[in-house]
């Protein structure tokens, strides 16, 4: 139905005044035409205009002069409008060769291109066969495998600059060719789900045209900070609306996560030979209300583009005045592939049409000056786009293309910055409690903010259980006071009955009835219960808390004693530099940052090899996603301290650390762990998990990898040979049905697996996290939720994980002592340096002694032990060593003196009395 004349009207008020505009009001205004169309497009020239001056070009237009690559015209999908793709027998080859490839990007060169656009179909292998067999028969493991060789070959042969648009994409595969590419695109086409669910729709049969899908990759573009073209595809068979939610969605992506850098306003063009051959073209008042609209709806900084070939060329003047900055890719050596009907227009007529709208026509790379360094820019790339831009971001007047090598960028790792982080953090603490680029490196703070409230979580919602834990309630008067619950039957296990009754009756008569079932079902079955009594547990208060407590400890001591366990370690961060963008992260840096620093391959072998001079048997490495980090990089790290120690175990690269690797590498997951493997590395950490659940991830961070990578990379550790732990942090933006999933999910991959030496819950430290300081997450969890976390991860854990292991670092004495009276045998280890939690805010220091693991056991009333990484038996030398100076070292108040190891063979810094080596009654973590 038409919109009325007041509707318009209305709507045309609002556009000329600035209001922001709803879908519907976007809706109407697409219908304006004539004497409309000049006061719509007024409107949206204002918004651009402005764009143009923040952006530094007041009165520029731009192009991008380019070639087209189609690297193959085969595809999955069966778009009823398409001509590009086809069928083999058309074709000489699946795929253009190499050379081919090169050939058509040194012409461009050489005419002048700086853009190398590759264009093909969504994996043609997994329609035709013939596809597959070419990629077989020249070495390539998929086409998005050829397309990384082929750019790489553009890049070292000719100079230009690849834009990549092959299609559909996972977080994998996007990771995998951005060091490759300084942008990407996809056109999201329309949110228009009927058009491809629909029988006889244009994309009917087409998996790829799926909207959820085509969403999915431009969020997890903005998650990798890739630069990426988008843009809608006019009369399709979309209605006005269809085209206002598509603009919609396109801007909620870029408000999120910034990477949107053109939007593309393209109309149809029908063509001979498709299903819609007879159906009409979009005329160029209606594409011009489109191009108007979005950038009303797009604002000032997005750049909006709309293709000159596909108007004729006494219409190009109504798409300028319409609002648009820039008229795409342009080529002097090929044609538009896409629609080779219509040939571009000659640039002297490009600029001459430009320059009667009042503009000024200037070419400009694949990336726009916005995106042209960190993080969206990969390091190897940095060469390449150097030699092509000018000061302004644009390209450079006489800039040639000349092919420039790929490669690492020089120097490899050397120590940078604040490389005494580890002992300062204890002493002088952080030097600002915020990275540089905190406003913009995680995206749109407020969109943020308004998502979780709309979700009910995080600062401003549902807390956990739903409610605070009354501290009288959640914390014993005296944790030493608290009474051990359980009978032990026969041969030291608890039978069902002996396990409710020892966890009850403490508990008075009127426990809720719907606590005490689901304390019974637990008591019979503790892994077997359901989600809705483990939802209840979760929420178990009081005397209900103290049941869960004992019930989760004779679990404990059933499973594996009462030995509380400890590994003798030290922990090594060779970087803190890091571009990922987690939100909850303070450890993360930019390069120039107060606190950033980066060790070097020698001094991180040094610093192993004063932890085994100290008694460790485990060296923990991690680092951050250092942009200029070389592939080889955690492989010489790992070899580096095997050289130096080859006796210590080697407990390194978190999954996140795994896909960059694989990304650099451009190895398989499988072949990179092996290699690492075979490099020194002896397990992996489960860190990067955060919570197992994408909704939730991508709150938490901008960057990190979703939950199936996760899940890929440990369970493909664990079928090579490398154990790993598994962690779960919690207490951000999360809620109890999180906790749940969690966990199940761990148990089910350790029970395919039988990987996972251990579970550590980590409690969100937030003092100094970006996400709590945005005011998006509350301030951690409360002490009831820890003490539920661990003793229900003992439960739902039960006969698959052994091992529950607290951390110190976040809980502190007092709280370790609770959870150990609660279902938790081990303590973790000595670190000797800590930073990540530190920079947080965690108030519990960066090490602690052997003397003192052992006394927060002998606080919960349990022997110690000291263990290997995987739980084995500590060779007698190595429990000598961590002894030597015991007694010897000891201060005038009898504490252990809490020397660590620190920077350098040999050197140690001298923790002040009461400071971070000490135990000491800290106050739990409570909000």
């Amino acid at each position: 139905m038409a919109p009325t004349g007041s509707a318009l009207r209305r709507a045309l008020r609002r556009a000329r005044d600035g209001v922001p505009l709803d879908a519907v009001e976007a809706a109407v205004l697409m219908t304006a035409r004539g004497d409309d169309l000049v006061d719509l497009s007024a409107s949206a020239a204002r918004v651009r205009d402005a764009g143009l001056r923040s952006a530094g070009r007041p009165g520029v237009i731009t192009y991008s002069p380019k070639v087209f690559i189609p690297l193959s015209r085969l595809c999955r999908d069966r778009c009823h409008y398409c001509t590009f793709a086809t069928v083999p027998h058309r074709l000489p080859a699946p795929y253009l060769s190499l050379d081919e490839v090169i050939g058509i990007a040194r012409e461009g060169a050489a005419a002048g291109c700086a853009e190398a656009l590759f264009t093909l179909g969504d994996r043609p292998e997994e329609r035709w066969p013939a596809a597959r067999q070419w990629l077989d028969s020249h070495g390539y493991d998929s086409t998005l495998g050829y397309l990384r060789a082929a750019a790489i070959a553009v890049l070292e042969e000719t100079g230009l600059l690849p834009h990549l648009n092959p299609g559909v994409l996972s977080w994998q595969e996007l990771a995998r060719l951005k060091p490759v590419a300084p942008s990407m695109g996809m056109m999201l086409e329309t949110t228009a789900t009927r058009l491809w669910s629909t029988p006889g729709g244009p994309h009917y049969g087409s998996p790829d045209k799926e909207p959820a899908r085509r969403l999915r990759v431009l969020e997890d573009a903005g998650r990798l900070s890739v630069p990426f073209t988008t843009g809608l595809l006019l009369g399709i068979g979309e209605t006005y609306l269809e085209r206002a939610e598509t603009l919609f969605a396109i801007r909620a992506v870029a408000r999120r996560y910034g990477g949107i850098q053109e939007v593309i306003v393209q109309n149809f063009r029908a063509k001979d030979d498709t299903a819609m051959r007879d159906a009409p073209d979009v005329g160029a008042e209606e594409l011009a209300a489109a191009a108007a609209v979005a950038r009303l709806v797009l604002g000032p900084s997005p750049r909006l583009q709309a293709p000159p070939n596909l108007v004729d060329p006494d219409e190009c003047a109504l798409l300028l005045a319409a609002g648009i900055d820039d008229w795409g890719g342009v080529s002097p050596v090929t044609p538009d592939h896409v629609n080779p009907e219509r040939p571009w227009p000659a640039l002297a007529a490009l600029t001459a049409v430009t320059a009667a709208a009042g503009f000024t026509l200037r070419p400009r790379l694949t990336a726009y000056p916005p995106y042209l360094d960190e993080p969206w820019l990969d390091p190897r790339l940095r060469p390449h786009v150097a030699a092509l831009s000018g000061p302004d971001g644009l390209l450079r007047a006489g800039a040639a293309a000349v092919g420039r090598p790929w490669q690492e960028p020089d120097g490899g790792l050397a120590d940078s910055g604040r490389v005494d982080l580890q002992a300062a953090i204890d002493v002088a603490g952080r030097r600002g409690d915020r990275r540089a680029d905190f406003a913009s490196v995680y995206g749109d703070w407020d969109v943020l903010r308004a998502q979780v409230s709309a979700a009910g979580t995080g600062a401003d919602g549902v807390i956990g259980t739903g409610a605070r834990a009354v501290p009288g309630d959640a914390v014993p008067g005296d944790p030493a006071e608290a009474v051990p619950g359980g009978t032990a039957a026969p041969g030291g296990a608890a039978s069902g009955g002996d396990l409710l009754a020892a966890a009850t009756a403490a508990a008075p008569p009127r426990l809720d009835g719907e606590m005490r079932a689901a304390l019974r079902h637990a008591a019979d079955d503790p892994a077997g219960i359901s989600d809705a009594d483990a939802l209840v547990l979760f929420g178990a208060a009081g005397p209900a808390l103290e049941a869960l407590c004992r019930l989760a400890d004779d679990l404990r001591r059933d499973a594996v004693g009462d030995d509380v366990t400890y590994v003798v370690n030290r922990n090594i961060n060779f970087t803190n530099v890091c571009y990922t963008g987690c939100r909850f992260c303070a450890f993360a840096q930019r390069r120039g940052d107060a606190d950033a620093y980066t060790l070097s391959q020698q001094e991180v072998g040094t610093r192993a090899e004063a932890a085994w001079a100290a008694g460790a048997t485990e060296i923990c490495m991690q680092g951050g996603i250092h942009p200029d980090l070389p592939g080889t990089a955690y492989f010489d790290l790992a070899r580096e301290i095997k050289n130096r120690v080859p006796g210590i175990h080697l407990h390194a690269y978190s999954p996140m650390e795994v896909v960059n690797g694989v990304t650099r590498t451009g190895l398989s997951i499988r072949d990179w762990l092996t290699a690492a493997r075979e490099a020194g590395v002896d397990s992996v950490p489960g860190t990067a998990a955060e919570i197992l659940d994408d909704d939730v991830r991508w709150v938490l961070t901008k960057g990190k990898l979703p939950a199936s990578a996760w899940v890929e990379i440990i369970t493909t550790a664990h079928q090579v040979g490398l154990r790993s732990s598994a962690t779960m942090m919690y207490g951000h933006v999360d809620t109890p049905a999180h906790w749940v999933a969690h966990l199940r999910l761990l148990r089910r991959i350790q029970e395919s697996t039988g990987g996972f030496t251990e579970f550590v819950a980590l409690p969100f430290v937030h003092h100094s996290s970006p996400i709590y300081l945005a005011g998006v997450a509350r301030p951690g969890p409360t002490v009831q939720e820890n003490r539920a976390v661990h003793a229900m991860a003992r439960l739902l854990l039960h006969g698959a994980i052994d091992n529950i292991q607290c951390s110190w670092v976040k809980l502190g004495p007092d709280g370790c002592e609770q959870v150990l009276r609660g279902g938790v045998n081990d303590v973790g280890g000595t670190l000797m340096e800590e930073t990540i939690s530190r920079m947080a805010g965690s108030q519990h220091g960066s090490a602690r002694s052997v003397a003192e693991l052992e006394a927060l056991a002998r606080a919960a009333g349990r022997p110690a032990r000291q263990r290997t990484t995987t739980y084995g038996p500590v060779p007698a030398e190595r429990l000598a060593a961590a002894r030597q100076d015991v007694g010897a070292g000891t201060r005038s108040d009898g504490r252990p003196d809490a020397r660590i190891p620190a920077r350098g063979a040999g050197a140690a810094v001298d923790l002040p009395p009461g400071g971070a080596g000490a135990v000491r009654r800290a106050l739990p973590i409570v909000s």
